[in-house]
């Protein structure tokens, strides 16, 4: 089994791939904590990486793939997998194992995105990197939503629910 979740920052989507994880026993594979974990080795990507982040760029797609890459060959993905995240453009979707099952699209307004983001208070969450990375989701990912639409794997869900409610409707079309 090979989920995708994608949503812009703040959508939940990660609080929810982690919620499937759990209940599926599959490895949740979140590539915004792969960058930042990344992002503070010395070796020759993580330097590049930081960069990215700090300014709120996307990752290099280069750099992304191998990263992806390299976390898919631990035994544990054996099985299957949920991407959180991943791919956030057309060049990463052509890096990316088409085998996908399902695709859920958590939706929320940039307004209420913003908002989420500003209340948790990570280093990289200020107005300006947040204006910088919703422009470019608009740009650059959801335009792979209708690839996925096309595939008929695409499921658009309600982001802006409580949290259970969001997993419950998940788990209601995973069973259709």
């Amino acid at each position: 089994m090979k989920f995708i979740f994608l949503g812009s920052q703040g959508s939940g989507k990660s609080t929810q791939a982690k919620l499937l994880a759990e209940r599926l026993k599959l490895p949740c594979i979140e590539m915004g904590q792969l960058f930042r974990d990344k992002s503070k080795s010395a070796n020759q990507d993580g330097p590049d990486i930081k960069r990215a982040l700090d300014v709120g760029n996307l990752v290099p797609d280069s750099l992304a793939i191998k990263t992806l890459h390299e976390r898919l060959l631990r035994p544990d993905c054996n099985k299957g997998y949920i991407l959180d995240g991943y791919p956030r453009n057309y060049a990463q979707l052509e890096g990316l194992d088409k085998d996908i099952d399902r695709v859920f699209y958590v939706k929320v307004s940039d307004r209420e995105s913003s908002r989420r983001l500003l209340s948790r208070g990570r280093a990289d969450d200020n107005l300006d990197v947040l204006t910088r990375r919703l422009n470019i989701y608009h740009k650059e990912t959801e335009p792979l939503l209708g690839y996925f639409r096309e595939q008929g794997i695409l499921e658009e869900i309600d982001g802006e629910r409580p949290v259970e409610l969001i997993a419950e409707d998940i788990a209601k079309r995973l069973a259709k």
